[in-house]
């Protein structure tokens, strides 16, 4: 873009108005934002409408009162807060001699993936000085919801979803681990195979996972029945369980790294075609952060295989 485009385009680009925007998108309601600024309701609509005729996008779907944004007006609705909270900074930096420019990212995990493999996922964003990260845990129809409210930018998840279904664009494949059986030394034989598990006592992740059809499934292939001392869906808890119970567990090493390492646990055995799928889930949008994009172009090096491989 050329420098006069340039200039024309934010000489256009009220900020007066933005920040009337702003409060309405806060408040989702006209009347509420202009109280809050003090000033007519009718002068707040007519900066809104101002706003979208200089970005040349509706802002918000007019619903009786209530007003929701659009993607674009959400879109507009996190840059005037980046911008808003430059301002602050700037006032901040020049005022108190404090600075700091952080780009917002925000991830869901489901409840039941790997911390370990969150951690080795995430790293790039956890070591970054200009990025600030929230990091919420929960159901996956849940992190759907606010993924699709644009809440989040991004859910890591241990079960797949339909690419292209409720808007989502992409659930990517991007890592996966073979299942293992460990537990403490000395508890069984340890062997590159385990072959025959039949009335082994077990600590198994519970039924609703698929990691836990991928071993049910290799069970019934393999003719045996394990003893299932108990089934956890939560993999932080399972992990706890097969360090401090004297039972050996079926989970993916990255669970259990630490342990591993340490000599708490040992591997007995890998146990094939069994594994820990883990995804990427990102919304269609016309709009991406670059930090997601950023995040999600380490999939095309070896950072994220490294550190699986370094929990075998």
């Amino acid at each position: 873009m050329e420098p006069n485009d340039l200039f024309f385009r934010l000489n256009r680009l009220n900020y007066h108005h933005l920040y009337h925007f702003w409060w309405v998108g806060r408040l989702g309601n006209l009347t509420r934002a202009a109280d809050q600024l003090h000033v007519a309701q009718s002068a707040v609509s007519t900066h809104v409408h101002r706003l979208e005729s200089a970005l040349g996008q509706t802002l918000f779907d007019r619903q009786g009162r209530a007003l929701q944004l659009t993607e674009a007006g959400r879109v507009a609705m996190r840059h005037a807060e980046e911008i808003f909270q430059s301002g602050a900074e700037l006032v901040g930096l020049l005022s108190e001699g404090k600075e700091g420019r952080t780009r917002d990212v925000h991830v869901g995990a489901v409840s039941t993936l790997s911390r370990n493999f969150q951690e080795a996922f995430l790293s790039p964003l956890i070591g970054s000085s200009d990025v600030n990260m929230t990091l919420s845990s929960g159901r996956l129809d849940d992190l759907l919801k606010a993924l699709e409210n644009h809440s989040l930018d991004l859910i890591l998840s241990n079960t797949a979803v339909t690419p292209g279904a409720a808007g989502i664009r992409s659930c990517q494949e991007i890592a996966r681990q073979v299942g293992s059986i460990v537990g403490p030394p000395r508890l069984m034989e340890t062997s590159s195979r385990v072959s025959d598990i039949d009335g082994v006592p077990l600590l198994l992740p519970g039924r609703s996972s698929g990691f836990r059809a991928s071993f049910d499934l290799y069970c019934r292939r393999m003719g045996v029945t394990p003893v299932i001392v108990a089934e956890v869906d939560d993999m932080a808890m399972l992990r706890l369980l097969a360090r401090d119970s004297n039972f050996a567990a079926v989970l993916p090493k990255v669970v259990v790294k630490d342990e591993l390492r340490s000599g708490m646990l040992v591997e007995y055995g890998e146990l094939p075609d069994v594994y820990e799928y883990f995804y990427a889930i990102t919304e269609k949008r016309r709009y991406d952060k670059p930090v997601i994009l950023e995040l999600l172009r380490q999939l095309d090096d070896v950072h994220l295989h490294q550190s699986m491989r370094a929990s075998e």
